[in-house]
């Protein structure tokens, strides 16, 4: 007879929730192994048996978030105004953030000192990109100068820009976010329409 798995993919799922809510609401320090078990309900040995080591989790935390985000930006799909598909693709940037806050700040800070990306977590953080620099290659067509992957990199500065600063209570106070955000997202976009 089989044993039954006790680590099971709820527990994984879990463990990685709770690690979030604790590194973006505590800092790095507040990631204490024995703490994060307790609060799910498991042994360390679970946490190391499902990911490793401390980094291991923070790792499968950020790949987790990549994940969510690459899913929804590519849902938004494209249309024959690509202008129009960057706006929509930096809503649902916005709309992936603010539905899970605390893993977005995970995804885009050193979770933890001395931590390294690991090559699964960076290659998912560029294909998030992917839609992005889609919609500007195809808004840019017409001009050879145009660099879409240098463009996208400016493009996302804004929408992390402009997330960090709604996220984190920067904003002025009174300010409509979700409108300041569109329309500083179409100025931009509005130039690719630019020779």
């Amino acid at each position: 007879m089989a044993r039954p798995r006790t680590h099971d993919e709820a527990l994984r799922l879990r463990l990685l929730d709770r690690a979030s809510q604790l590194l973006s609401a505590e800092g790095p320090k507040a990631l204490s192994l024995r703490k994060l078990a307790g609060d799910a309900g498991t042994s360390t040995t679970a946490v190391y048996a499902l990911f490793g080591s401390k980094p291991g989790l923070v790792d499968a935390v950020r790949i987790a978030g990549f994940r969510r985000f690459e899913a929804r930006l590519k849902a938004v799909g494209s249309s024959d105004d690509p202008v129009e598909d960057l706006v929509r693709l930096g809503l649902a940037y916005r709309e992936c953030a603010l539905a899970d806050p605390r893993l977005y700040s995970v995804m885009f800070t050193r979770a933890l000192p001395g931590f390294e990306t690991s090559p699964e977590a960076a290659e998912l953080s560029r294909r998030m990109l992917g839609p992005v620099i889609d919609a500007i290659t195809a808004a840019r067509s017409a001009d050879p100068r145009a660099d879409p992957a240098a463009i996208a990199v400016g493009v996302w500065g804004l929408l992390h820009g402009l997330m960090s600063l709604e996220t984190n209570g920067n904003l002025p106070p009174g300010l409509d976010a979700g409108a300041a955000y569109e329309r500083a997202l179409r100025a931009h976009a509005e130039c690719l329409r630019r020779p």
